[in-house]
């Protein structure tokens, strides 16, 4: 084979890779965020998105998966004095009726939830109908989770990162 073919054939896989990375990015940017699956960094947790089932008070709903099967239920709701979206994430709360105090001792975490696209631009979590973003952002979610209690005495062996980045959507 020649130079000149060798090259070719170089050119042209790299082409294919390129191709392949727009044509999956683009899969993944038409993703709504009712659907969209993220991972932290350190593969300590991932969340899966979930349709909302009709509340007019909750935007989002998705679940985190953490360590040995420890699961999270996690819901949005965007507050009409702040107009944020403020998330919850809460393990083993109680069903039904449940008293403020009964939802602090389940809440594991609070905040408002960040999003960011691939240029760095910072702005606040879509509700659902809205393209999933590439990056979510729970601030001090690692901090919030070590110091929860609802994990019993020993808590959790490892906490996430507070960037979680989209890797892929559900069907």
């Amino acid at each position: 084979m020649t130079d000149a073919a060798r090259r070719g054939k170089s050119i042209a896989g790299v082409v294919a890779l390129i191709a392949g990375l727009v044509v999956t990015s683009m899969a993944l940017a038409a993703c709504p965020i009712e659907l969209s699956v993220y991972g932290d960094r350190d593969k300590v947790a991932e969340i899966n998105f979930m349709p909302t089932e009709k509340s007019a008070a909750t935007t989002n709903t998705f679940r985190m998966i953490l360590e040995k099967d420890v699961v999270l239920d996690g819901i949005v709701m965007w507050g009409e004095d702040a107009g944020r979206p403020n998330g919850l994430l809460m393990h083993k709360c109680p069903e039904g009726d449940v008293t403020g105090e009964e939802l602090a001792v389940c809440t594991v975490w609070q905040g408002v939830i960040y999003t960011s696209d691939h240029q760095g631009n910072i702005a606040l979590l879509p509700a659902e109908g809205s393209a999933a973003p590439s990056k979510l952002i729970f601030p001090d979610l690692g901090p919030s989770l070590s110091a929860a209690t609802a994990f019993g005495p020993e808590g959790l062996a490892k906490t996430p990162w507070d960037v979680f980045e989209m890797k892929g959507c559900q069907e």
